[in-house]
């Protein structure tokens, strides 16, 4: 199928990663680099995928540089959209033209999938599942692939030429989707100057024509080691499927939850009732690879309609029907949710979901070690945003391991990139293109601030022009040190007398956490914050554990630090994508950012990067002796806040969310409450019972 994908594309002006036109434009980039020239690569999802948006990076002499990466969910309002990006790219556009970028300095468009092999590779399996693979085009457009929005997507290079004002359509160069995810994990990491194996896995959903791959990087180059050749041996779609027709929420929304339910399940391998059947659901393979048991699974032929075989109904029950499972991202009335109860049986599930997830992703990394000897891994993919399965990854292998199993001095140091699913392939696109170029320096990163800009506050009072049912105050100037000192220590006074805030800033972050760009802030230290956040501001299930920000001094203090993220003055906790045990003292101190089972996904913020949330920790310190906050993303039934006016409806919508404080492009910072609620700036409500 490869010959006739490839002319059915380039009709359309979309090309293959080794077409003719990609070599030409590697030439041209090769030498504009060596003429000490800018330029600038454009990563793009064109639609029918999910997490479609639009990134730049600037590639010069000092290496590769991310400027923006626009989410298109973040825009549109509909979370891991699959539409064509319209909106990413106005605001792209506009952003370009503000930095002075001109189209012509864009060297190539890159999208995010190689869009002809994954024609091929999709009609081989098509026709090996065949008939019951018919079920396979009964997808969920806001979730799965959407065919409808994959032929729209076709029309991007004529839109784009449009929209750029190029005078014609702009051809685009398909990237595998694997080498996206690799590249821009291990350029951005702190592994990428070392000169020995950095092992980087990819395991997802599913890929162009693998759903795991290995890499092997070193001194900033990347080589493919292995793919398994499989879309449906696949870890990360079996945790999506079982953690959504178990859990009932809808796909890409149910992994967090799933995993969070986990923890209060049986997490022990011999006594769970569920994990000795489960585990029947992938053979592990002598070289590392996992293969999915089709005696028990269905969904490589039946995803949404019918995805377990009459054996797996008999290990976990029927699945939940897809028309039965609460969209957590299109809520219209918070009102009228109710959750399901979470039984013991529905967690002991969530357990052995998560027990065998670990046990295949162990057996991964088991095998990896050892045909590479190599001490560093980054992990990227979908299946990277599992924090509680990459704690396990560096507890199992560490100074014991690697003195037994290759009698060296050495343990596992791990590294996820705060992007690791689909949202970060748009950046990944273009990193992968400029390596297979030879540029092969980077920036490693230190935050994820690159969705959009910020704010200027034209832009916010303009939200505000016709809220009559809200009310706002000037109340600082983000751009003077000493101003800033003094409306994070006034957001701190709100925080300790139990109010919940929000703060709105700069760029948002690039990936589903929230990091102190567009987060809910609230107290720590009192054990009932969790259950308001998650009944009255959140709207959610009781099981969801909220996540702390935090300096890197009450880190230390709070929390058991593991040596095998401490790379980059452990950089590994900057994203929220990685927990941790807490110390004994954290349980007294700040429970209410403490799960079940005694961790937390920590994020530690930097004054260099972030000094608005370091100086607000700091303020709490002062005044409750421990720099800490509850730290959960601002959203209500939505993608995050990324607008004034998104901002300005989440406030809303959350009915004990006190007041959202945004911070303005030009400096001035906005405090906005209901009307009548201002006064919190002086009082807030006790409406948290502190235990004795």
């Amino acid at each position: 199928m490869l010959p006739v994908a490839t002319r059915f594309y380039e009709r359309k002006g979309v090309y293959a990663s080794g077409s003719a036109l990609a070599q030409a434009t590697r030439g041209e980039l090769q030498r504009r680099l060596s003429r000490g020239e800018t330029v600038y690569l454009a990563g793009i999802g064109i639609g029918g995928f999910h997490n479609t948006g639009i990134a730049l990076v600037e590639v010069g002499p000092d290496g590769l540089r991310p400027i923006f990466n626009n989410e298109e969910e973040r825009f549109s309002g509909r979370k891991h959209t699959s539409q064509y990006p319209a909106a990413a790219l106005e605001a792209s556009i506009e952003m370009m033209n503000g930095l002075g970028i001109e189209p012509g300095r864009i060297v190539a468009w890159l999208a995010t999938w190689d869009h002809v092999l994954w024609a091929a590779t999709s009609f081989g399996t098509f026709l090996e599942e065949f008939p019951w693979s018919l079920q396979l085009l009964r997808q969920d457009p806001d979730t799965g692939l959407d065919m409808k929005r994959a032929r729209d997507g076709l029309l991007t290079p004529s839109r784009l030429g449009q929209a750029l004002g190029t005078g014609g359509a702009v051809p685009i160069i398909g990237m595998p989707h694997h080498d996206n995810h690799a590249a821009f994990s291990y350029l951005v990491s702190p592994f990428a100057c070392h000169p020995d194996a950095t092992m980087v896995l990819v395991a997802d959903g599913g890929g162009d024509c693998a759903s795991v791959s290995r890499y092997i990087g070193s001194a900033g180059t990347l080589s493919r080691a292995w793919h398994n050749g499989s879309r449906f041996d696949s870890l990360g779609e079996f945790y999506s499927v079982i953690s959504s027709t178990q859990g009932g929420w809808t796909m890409l929304s149910s992994e967090g939850r799933y995993m969070g339910a986990a923890a209060y399940g049986d997490m022990d391998r011999d006594s769970n009732r569920y994990y000795g059947r489960l585990k029947e659901i992938f053979r592990l393979e002598p070289d590392g690879s996992i293969r999915l048991n089709r005696a028990l699974a269905n969904w490589h032929r039946a995803t949404f309609t019918r995805p377990y075989t009459s054996e797996l109904v008999k290990i976990m029950g029927p699945p939940i029907a897809r028309e039965r499972m609460w969209d957590p991202n299109a809520v219209l009335c918070v009102d009228g949710i109710r959750h399901e109860p979470h039984t013991q049986e529905r967690v002991d599930k969530a357990a052995a979901t998560q027990l065998v997830f670990e046990d295949a992703l162990m057996h991964m990394v088991d095998a990896f070690i050892h045909s590479t000897g190599s001490s560093r891994l980054v992990l990227t993919g979908g299946t990277a945003l599992n924090a509680a399965a990459n704690m396990r990854l560096l507890e199992r292998f560490d100074e014991d391991f690697y003195a037994r199993e290759l009698g060296r001095k050495a343990r596992l140091h791990l590294w996820v990139p705060p992007a690791p699913n689909d949202s970060g392939v748009t950046l990944g696109a273009a990193y992968a293109f400029a390596l297979s170029a030879g540029a092969t320096r980077a920036h490693p990163l230190k935050h994820a601030f690159y969705c959009g800009r910020a704010a200027s506050s034209r832009e916010i009072l303009d939200a505000l022009c016709d809220a009559d049912d809200l009310e706002w105050e000037a109340v600082g100037d983000a751009s003077c040190a000493a101003s800033i000192r003094a409306f994070t220590d006034m957001m701190a006074a709100v925080t300790v007398r139990d109010g919940i805030i929000a703060l709105m800033q700069g760029p948002s972050e690039t990936g589903p956490r929230a990091l102190g760009h567009r987060s809910i802030l609230a107290n720590p230290c009192n054990v009932r914050t969790r259950e308001l956040i998650n009944e009255r501001v959140k709207y959610r299930e009781a099981i969801r554990p909220l996540a702390p920000m935090a300096t890197m001094a009450a880190a230390r203090e709070l929390f058991e630090l593991s040596d095998g993220a401490s790379d980059d003055d452990y950089n590994a906790y900057n994203y929220m994508v990685l927990t941790l045990r807490a110390k004994r003292r954290a349980y007294r101190k700040v429970p209410a950012v403490i799960h079940v089972d005694g961790t937390a996904r920590l994020q530690i913020v930097r004054e260099e990067t972030d000094p608005i949330a370091h100086a607000y920790l700091k303020a709490l310190g002062r005044r409750t002796g421990v720099e800490v906050a509850v730290n959960t993303s601002f959203n209500v039934g939505a993608p995050i806040a990324h607008t004034p006016a998104q901002a300005v409806e989440t406030l809303r919508r959350a009915k004990c969310l006190d007041a959202a404080f945004v911070v303005s492009a030009d400096g001035p910072v906005i405090a906005i409450a209901k009307r009548g609620h201002l006064s919190f700036l002086t009082s807030v409500p006790e409406r948290l019972a502190r235990p004795a």
